[in-house]
């Protein structure tokens, strides 16, 4: 049975026609939605519940990208909801459980998610608490790769007295190539077999490389064993299958992940089975005939005639506006390329990934100048010799800051924002006294150790707080926060992290030029 879904359309706006945006301005209206998000919810669900009773009441589904916090998707995807995943799922509480995975290579090797700055096994424990708040339930932990490591041991000893089950799975020779061995007693047939009562087990990890595909094919290995009609689906949001290769979407997906080998390509299993163009990437395609093999060795029959066919990804049926969701794509590619820049500046990242991005960049006929906050921050800087920063408010007004004896650019800035958007005047009105500063930097540099005496962005937030109790002005500044999420921002140096936190946690979407206030020192922090 097919699960191709029909041509490919093109997504339009609503009316039906695509919408123009003003390309000399830089940019959309921040705020410009071109993602239906409800739409999406209702579709997915209604699409995995068909692939679960297609499959007679039980799926295996492996989960890729992030169920939590999705800020890439929502990013590209203007109104898509970084929980999006996570709510439709919680919609089918009472269908799914939940199954994690985690190589037990990396357990030894202490491996850190870059983005939270914690170690995968410490992100299990806090992905079980986030799904046992949302009333969702978790089956167990898989440690993967399993051949008798210490700290894996460890791991398993502590989940276990909080009361987890744990399973192993162990490596296999010849893996995923000798198909023989692999879909046999010595192969899967070693691996433990998870306990599951759900009809949906969505099988999730810390990160990629843990094993959740080979987690599923070896439970489907175990069902039929046991009698137990199963199927497998995958949900991965990127790259959009029925979009173009080389629409902005998709490539800011080959942007986000520069560092790998991920590079999108066209499914040539969809051409050749449907004489449809349909688009994939690398990895998918290159095991999908060994994935096929698996399927018939265990099922008897493959269910699916290409890598696309195994996807229950709807995210390209819900785009409203392309033009807003190309724009959105452009921008991301361009700060995905700033932020490999900092990253080499500061010796984590390297020159092949810079090479990459500025291919994407070529491909989406991008620049640096497509993004107006770039030339104010370096005007600004080049006109007052100091570090700056530029925030595009969301009618497209610009405003900048610059670092002075009492705050740095990012917080400069930020209260500009807010004074702009408050209403409360320009240069020359101050909502936070020097007298109400002169203190918390006292703070700073005397008992806390601090050589920069200068307020980061979360200080002059709490200042700002503090005046809020007797000037209404700081009051009406503090409400309009909420309108700086989705905010382009872009500083002429590398922030401190206090200051990039702030302004991340704020939902600015931020850039820096990859170099340091201060360049002739060695250490930075």
């Amino acid at each position: 049975m097919s699960y191709f879904w029909g041509e490919v359309n093109s997504p339009l706006t609503s009316s039906g026609t695509s919408r123009k945006i003003n390309k000399e301005k830089g940019g959309i209206a921040v705020h410009q939605e071109g993602f239906d998000n409800q739409k999406y919810l209702q579709l997915q669900s209604r699409h995995i519940e068909e692939r679960i009773a297609h499959f007679g009441g039980k799926l295996y589904m492996e989960f890729g990208g992030k169920l939590f916090d999705d800020y890439h998707a929502s990013r590209v995807l203007p109104g898509f909801e970084p929980d999006s995943k996570i709510r439709m799922l919680a919609e089918m509480r009472d269908k799914a459980e939940i199954i994690l995975v985690i190589n037990a290579a990396d357990i030894e090797n202490n491996k850190v998610r870059g983005d939270l700055g914690i170690p995968y096994d410490s992100d299990v424990l806090r992905l079980i608490d986030a799904f046992r708040g949302m009333d969702l339930y978790v089956g167990g932990v898989v440690v993967t790769r399993y051949k008798g490591q210490c700290a894996a041991d460890a791991f398993q000893t502590r989940l276990e007295r909080l009361g987890i089950r744990v399973y192993r799975h162990y490596p296999i020779a010849g893996y995923p190539h000798n198909i023989a061995h692999i879909v046999s007693d010595e192969g899967f047939g070693k691996n433990d077999y998870i306990e599951t009562t759900r009809p949906l087990v969505v099988v999730t990890a810390p990160g990629p490389g843990s094993g959740k595909m080979a987690t599923c094919l070896s439970q489907l290995y175990h069902e039929y064993k046991r009698g137990v009609c199963a199927g497998y689906a995958k949900y991965e949001t990127f790259p959009v299958w029925n979009l173009p290769l080389e629409h902005p979407v998709n490539l800011a997906y080959e942007a986000a992940t520069a560092d790998l080998d991920d590079v999108n390509m066209i499914d040539p299993f969809h051409l050749h089975a449907y004489g449809v163009t349909t688009v994939n990437y690398n990895r998918d395609v290159e095991v999908f005939p060994v994935l096929a093999a698996m399927f018939e060795k265990i099922t008897g029959e493959s269910p699916y005639k290409s890598p696309t066919d195994m996807g229950v990804n709807m995210a390209g049926r819900c785009i409203v506006d392309d033009e807003a969701v190309q724009e959105a794509a452009r921008q991301e590619i361009i700060r995905r390329w700033f932020d490999a820049r900092c990253q080499l500046r500061q010796g984590k990242g390297d020159e092949n990934t810079v090479y990459k991005l500025e291919l994407l960049m070529q491909k989406a006929g991008v620049t640096a100048q497509l993004r107006p906050v770039v030339r104010a921050a370096r005007e600004k800087a080049e006109a007052t010799g100091e570090p700056a920063m530029a925030i595009e408010l969301p009618d497209g007004a610009l405003v900048t800051g610059k670092t002075s004896e009492l705050m740095g650019c990012s917080a400069a800035a930020l209260l500009n924002a807010l004074k702009t958007l408050s209403g409360a005047g320009g240069h020359g009105v101050h909502l936070i006294s020097q007298s109400a500063i002169e203190p918390i930097q006292t703070v700073k540099v005397r008992y806390l150790g601090s050589s920069n005496p200068r307020l980061h962005s979360d200080e002059v937030l709490i200042a700002l707080a503090s005046s809020a109790n007797s000037d209404p002005r700081a009051a009406r500044a503090l409400e309009c926060l909420a309108q700086l999420k989705g905010c382009q921002a872009h500083c002429s140096v590398m922030l401190s992290p206090p200051d990039e936190s702030t302004y991340k946690k704020l939902g600015l979407q931020l850039t820096c030029q990859p170099q340091y206030q201060v360049n002739d020192k060695l250490y930075h922090r």
